[in-house]
Formats: structure tokens, sequence, C-alpha cells
């Protein structure tokens, strides 16, 4: 048998707008451990994402957030990262929306926030077309390529249904599985190895 398969090694590709981040399963950061980030911008001057798979230990929803979305049903804010909580981002897939940032795979991030309010008034479905985040994940001009150099980080590309339909405490092993061989061997391996 080769034991090269048992070794957590990142896949080398590289991050690009709309392409996907999958925490090695040996990265044990508080914000990422397990976790998958969409990835925004990648260039000579850093790299954003949004982390699609945290939520936050207290639940927070839009309507707490926003008073004129209070009557509407409850719309959940996921923990987007670690940098600039106080800021709202959200996933779509809303192609007219002004202002929108087109992300490929027909996702779309921010917008014309207004508009996603009456959006969400008018009754129009929010599961599995809006997923609002509180803050998002940084980082300068090497460090992204850095950690995926030290096998923190598979690159994975974007599945609109995963990121928007699935739920999100699925959302690390679904995409490790997507991989194939040897990434899905990796996706068994446990959380807290010292508990098995």
């Amino acid at each position: 048998m080769d034991m090269r398969i048992f070794q957590v090694k990142s896949n080398k590709a590289l991050p690009h707008t709309g392409s996907i981040l999958i925490a090695s399963p040996l990265l044990y950061d508080y914000h990422f451990a397990r976790s998958v980030v969409l990835m925004i911008t990648h260039n000579s001057e850093g790299s954003m994402g949004i982390v699609m798979n945290k939520d936050f230990r207290y639940h927070i929803s839009l309507n707490q957030l926003v008073p004129n979305l209070e009557t509407a049903p409850l719309i959940p804010v996921y923990k987007g990262g670690p940098v600039n909580r106080s800021t709202i981002f959200f996933l779509h897939t809303l192609p007219d929306l002004e202002g929108s940032f087109p992300l490929g795979n027909g996702l779309f991030l921010n917008g014309d926030f207004e508009r996603v309010q009456q959006y969400i008034l008018a009754g129009n479905p929010i599961e599995g077309h809006i997923r609002f985040f509180a803050g998002y994940a940084g980082w300068n001009n090497t460090q992204l390529q850095k950690e995926i150099n030290e096998n923190s980080w598979i690159i994975g590309e974007t599945c609109k249904q995963h990121l928007l339909e699935e739920n999100y405490r699925e959302l690390w092993q679904t995409s490790m599985n997507e991989l194939g061989n040897p990434y899905r061997l990796w996706a068994k391996y446990p959380q807290y190895p010292s508990c098995n």
C-alpha cells in the first residue's frame, strides 16, 4: 500500500475569485479549523474571502440587525471571518441586483442592500438564494500562498448548491469528498484525534 495517501498535502492549485479554500484536517486555528472559504479576491495586494460554514455561538439574525426586517422570516447571519465583523456581506443568485460583484457559477456578492430588503419583504425565497455573513477573512500579499505551501489549504471549485442550500455544518466534509481521493479519506479524519 502507498503510505503517501495518509499524508495531508495541498493540491497546490492557485486560488482565484470564486474558488474555495478547504482547510486541511490538520489546521487547528480557532477561526479556520474545518472551514470552507469562498475567495472574493486574490492578487498581488492580498487575498479576501468569506468563511461559508461557521456560525456564531449565540446565533445572530439579520432581523435583529436591520429594523426594517423585524417582521420578515428569521434570516441567520453566519460568521464570515475574524476581520471587521461589523460589516455584513451577502452571497446571492440575483444577477440583476445593481452593484453586485460576480464570482462565477451564478454567484454574486453584495449589491444594493435596499433592493435586497425589498426582495425579502416581498416574500421572495431566501433559502437557496441569499446567505448573510458578518466579517471576512483576509491575508496579506504573500500570507495565503505561504499557508497553501505549508499544506493548510486545499483549493476547490465553487458549487452554488453547496454554498447556498446545504447545511453549513456539512460543507467541509462535502467539499473534501468532491475532490476525490486521497481527500475523501482525509474527510474522515477525526476533528479531535485524542478523543478516539
